[in-house]
């Protein structure tokens, strides 16, 4: 019985099928070449979906629903939060946005998905995190991205 149990928990694991309100299991994710790391849900994000920007990796939830990127990008205009976000031609109608000497966070709708860009600064690199989502799942997602934004680490 004891082989069963383990082997359907195990198949349930590796189906991608999870949604954010089921156990998940966390990984933390580690960029060699930057020291970028952070934790991420390898429960939801179970398929890689193609290099990020500089470097990194873009994840990807089984359905396609949900998305994450882990990435880091040279800073060699060493710009700040706010002027390297300007920079980005952000869209007018942002919905949170928080700016500091270190990090930015900014999150919005587009059409009916959230988007959620945490970027920390250091002197070389730019370290981030770009979620999205689906809107009538973000009460599942907060704590989600709350833990994922909160674990981001620069090298």
């Amino acid at each position: 019985m004891r082989a069963v149990i383990s082997l359907s928990v195990l198949a349930f694991l590796l189906s991608g099928s999870h949604s954010p309100a089921q156990p998940l299991q966390w990984i933390n994710y580690r960029i060699v070449e930057t020291g970028t790391s952070v934790d991420m849900p390898i429960s939801i994000f179970t398929e890689a979906a193609g290099k990020a920007g500089g470097y990194g990796q873009q994840f990807r939830r089984s359905d396609g629903r949900a998305d994450l990127t882990v990435q880091a990008e040279p800073n060699s205009s060493r710009d700040s939060p706010a002027v390297y976000l300007e920079k980005r031609n952000p869209p007018p109608h942002i919905i949170y946005k928080r700016i500091t000497d270190d990090f930015f966070v900014v999150s919005s709708t587009r059409g009916d998905r959230i988007w959620y860009d945490r970027c920390n600064f250091t002197n070389r690199f730019v370290h981030c995190v770009l979620i999205d989502y689906p809107v009538d799942e973000k009460r599942q997602w907060d704590a989600i991205v709350t833990r994922i934004s909160k674990t981001l680490r620069s090298g």
